[in-house]
């Protein structure tokens, strides 16, 4: 919860990023701030000019519909059904059916914010000397943001430069293009990174990973079978773990507290601040509001997200992860201890009486969900995401850091890529196990086998979904299913513990649609799961370019298997 510059940058420096201007002469002059009369060249100012661009990548993350919305929301982990007696929900039913189009609000945020990020860092680097670790740094960011456009978009402008004349529209630039961009950028920088760890800034470590994860997916993102680009996404990650200094945190959740700073695991770390920097809104968003006061917070929970119960039946028995990552059960008071720290969870039952399934008059998190939207999800249905260390009074997790890349992720991308490429199998196993270890009551329950990693997965996929109303009436007759099971998936063991291990850190989406069944198909389009069915339509795979990017360049080019409108 480090905050490592002051980024709230004046609307005077913001104006300089706008890339229209003003016509009418006559209007009431408020400053006379402009590309002239600031001098972008001062120290300062191309100080706040770089904390802002860092400061656009907390918003990409953590802004309403950002990165972590739309790598989870789309899963088969994690999901924001339509509440009944709420009355909200409704925006994410098309992300968690793969339904959305060009006008859905989650991929605006996402598309916008990085482009103001980008900006910032265009305009940095247009003053900045051509080499260096302020160069270095703003480059990298600029790549991170153009490595998560590429992600979830593909074809998308391409700009190195705020130096444009007026009405300056950018142009589209295709996939591969924005590939080579991000490798030649972060290859370049590597050096004046450095390799000391300043808690939110990137060091040569944290462009290790950010290739690592290009060309870890260069196969998802182009169609093709490459093996080349596993061995280079594994000679990367064996530089984060021969030559950063980084280890495993002791324990799971010392990455995912209020201040990670501490942990040694952490590469790269998205800061946050309850007072400078407010964003994780996880709390509100998935807990109950009785529920707030299992952990001591004051706040109003709205109820909202919630697990997808077909995973919840995944966690191998003795993982600690499963109750680390979500409450499901009655839930209890927080109380304090005689030096006054609050223990979630310790106390008497909270009492709750709506949609009470259970008859016991506790709030009781119940692993079942009726469904999507027909007719939804009553109050008390699925276990719900607390992995994000929620801190008592009003803090909730609103300040709490980001770790974006980690040692954990490394160890698993190196294990990947030895089964892909038919190396060394065994080191992988080794690694996801003590990877795993830290996590189990036994160091028997933690032990992963090659044979564990490459066969299929144990998600029980197929479509589940309870049309029948009523808290307590499961009705067997309105039950709709299909049963599809795992088995056909390829490492799908390995599939499997990247969930167990990652889930609610935009890990799901991708590593959904990198793995593929027997039948040529990605997981992400191939299965049924929750509410969604499967498909052989492969667009789903990327996000359409928002309507409104459309319509404000007439240069763009919708992507494949989307209309510029509706579709």
């Amino acid at each position: 919860m480090k905050f490592i510059k002051n980024s709230i940058l004046s609307f005077s420096v913001a104006i300089l990023l706008l890339m229209g201007s003003c016509t009418d002469l006559d209007e009431t002059v408020y400053s006379g701030l402009t590309d002239e009369t600031i001098d972008v060249n001062d120290p300062e100012v191309v100080g706040y000019m770089m904390g802002e661009a860092l400061a656009q990548f907390r918003f990409l993350y953590w802004g309403w519909n950002g990165y972590f919305d739309v790598m989870a929301e789309c899963s088969d982990i994690y999901m924001t059904p339509k509440r009944i007696g709420i009355g909200w929900g409704d925006l994410y039913i098309p992300m968690h059916k793969h339904s959305w189009n060009s006008t859905q609000g989650h991929i605006d945020g996402l598309w916008n914010t990085a482009y103001v990020g980008i900006g910032y860092a265009n305009k940095t680097l247009d003053v900045l000397p051509e080499t260096g670790p302020e160069q270095a740094q703003m480059r990298f960011i600029r790549a991170l943001n153009y490595y998560v456009l590429l992600d979830a978009f593909r074809n998308v402008p391409l700009e190195t430069t705020q130096d444009t004349e007026p009405g300056y529209l950018p142009e589209q630039a295709d996939a591969q293009e924005i590939f080579d961009f991000c490798v030649s950028e972060l290859n370049a920088i590597k050096d004046d990174l450095g390799t000391e760890k300043v808690f939110g800034y990137a060091n040569r470590f944290a462009a290790d990973m950010a290739l690592a994860k290009l060309y870890l997916n260069y196969n998802a993102y182009f169609g093709t079978n490459d093996d080349s680009y596993y061995t280079l996404a594994l000679a990367e990650v064996n530089d984060v773990i021969e030559n950063g200094g980084y280890s495993l945190a002791p324990n799971y959740l010392d990455n995912f507290k209020v201040d990670i700073d501490g942990s040694p695991e952490v590469i790269f770390a998205i800061p946050l601040d309850h007072t400078n920097a407010s964003h994780n809104y996880l709390v509100n968003k998935c807990l109950v509001g009785a529920g707030a006061a299992a952990y001591g917070y004051n706040g109003s929970p709205w109820n909202g997200s919630c697990a997808v119960p077909q995973f919840i039946d995944t966690y191998d028995e003795g993982d600690m992860r499963l109750g680390y990552t979500w409450a499901g059960g009655v839930q209890h008071f927080a109380t304090e201890d005689a030096d006054g720290n609050t223990i979630p969870q310790s106390g008497d039952p909270i009492p709750f009486g709506t949609d009470d399934w259970a008859g016991e008059g506790v709030l009781n998190y119940s692993r079942n969900v009726h469904s999507i939207d027909n007719p939804g999800a009553y109050q008390q249905e699925g276990y719900r995401f607390v992995k994000s260390e929620i801190e008592a009074g009003d803090y909730g997790t609103y300040g709490n850091d980001v770790a974006f890349f980690r040692l954990a992720d490394a160890m698993f991308i190196k294990a990947e890529c030895l089964l892909r490429l038919g190396q060394d199998e065994q080191t992988a196993a080794d690694l996801i196990t003590e990877v795993r270890s830290r996590s189990f009551e036994t160091a028997q329950g933690a032990v992963r086998s090659v044979a564990d990693l490459k066969g299929g997965s144990v998600y029980d996929y197929g479509h589940r979904e309870y049309t029948s109303e009523g808290f307590a009436n499961y009705d067997p007759a309105s039950y709709i299913v299909t049963i599809e099971g795992g088995d056909d998936i390829e490492l799908g063991g390995l599939l499997d513990d990247l969930a167990w291990e990652f889930a609610g850190e935009h890990h799901r989406r991708q590593d959904l649609i990198r793995f593929k069944m027997s039948d040529g198909r990605n997981v992400f389009n191939g299965k049924s799961w929750f509410c969604k069915d499967a498909t052989t339509e492969t667009h789903w795979d990327y996000f359409p370019i928002p309507k409104a990017a459309l319509d404000a360049n007439i240069s763009l080019v919708q992507n494949d298997g989307y209309q510029g409108g509706a579709n």
